[in-house]
């Protein structure tokens, strides 16, 4: 028998159980990452109380395997639409499209290196939020990027004067503020001081910031950090601390001064 036929076998084998090790990698790999995806949906659904059916998509770049080797999750994408945060102590409830990343997730234990969420709210949705501020014209709202758009009224005598304003989004602490940057009576736009001039004290209720609480809706380890109307939408920008991978942080709301 020649030597290329003695050998023969042994590559066959070779090839063989090479291709068993990959067969099992990938069948490795594919339980591995299902358990992952799996775990993480479980504690967002409790850790955000949200309900057992909610569709929530977890997208983690990369081969498994060698992550959970390693110790840590090199990025997270978690996203949902239509998520229903409830107001701390059982009060009114926030409907947005959430989308989470971070990066570095430690496994077992430890911080991770940094993370940011971007909830966006739709026309109506901002409306719902915007109910809960005493006083704001709720009903009104439109969106016209970059302004969030009013339609409020100055009482004079037995009259009212119909005043539209342009509010820009901003942050204050871990408030969002509505400041008004764009006045129009009639066709016409004017300034904050030219209708404090006509109108006087009254006009104040139109010419001031409005402040909205978001807080109670979060955990305490979620911060907003920016805020901006793009197309039809309020888009508001979050960093997470890792503190909320203790066990319970996430139900710790925050406060509303």
């Amino acid at each position: 028998m020649s030597e290329r036929r003695r050998r023969w076998p042994w590559l066959v084998a070779l090839i063989a159980v090479a291709g068993l090790a990959v067969a099992a990698w990938f069948a490795g790999e594919y339980i591995a990452r299902g358990v992952v995806e799996r775990t993480i949906r479980e504690q967002v659904v409790r850790g955000l109380d949200l309900r057992a059916d909610q569709r929530i998509d977890v997208d983690v770049p990369g081969p498994i395997l060698p992550q959970l080797v390693v110790g840590s999750l090199g990025s997270v994408t978690i996203s949902s639409d239509d998520v229903t945060l409830q107001q701390k102590d059982g009060g009114a409830a926030l409907t947005a499209d959430v989308v989470v990343t971070a990066q570095d997730v430690p496994i077992r234990g430890g911080d991770w290196s940094g993370a940011q969420a971007s909830v966006t709210l739709d026309q109506a949705q901002l409306r719902d939020l915007l109910r809960g501020v005493d006083g704001f014209p709720a009903d009104t709202v439109s969106l016209a990027a970059p302004t969030i758009d009013v339609a409020m009224d100055i009482p004079l005598f037995a009259l009212t004067v119909p005043v539209g304003v342009g509010l820009t989004p901003g942050v204050s602490g871990t408030d969002l503020v509505l400041t008004p940057t764009t006045l129009r009576l009639g066709d016409a736009e004017v300034s904050a001081d030219i209708l404090v001039d006509q109108f006087g004290a009254v006009a104040r209720t139109v010419v001031r910031d409005w402040k909205v609480c978001i807080a109670s809706y979060l955990p305490e380890a979620v911060r907003l950090t920016g805020v901006q109307v793009r197309d039809a939408s309020l888009i508001a920008r979050f960093e997470i601390d890792s503190s909320i991978l203790q066990p319970g942080a996430a139900d710790h709301r925050g406060t509303c001064a």
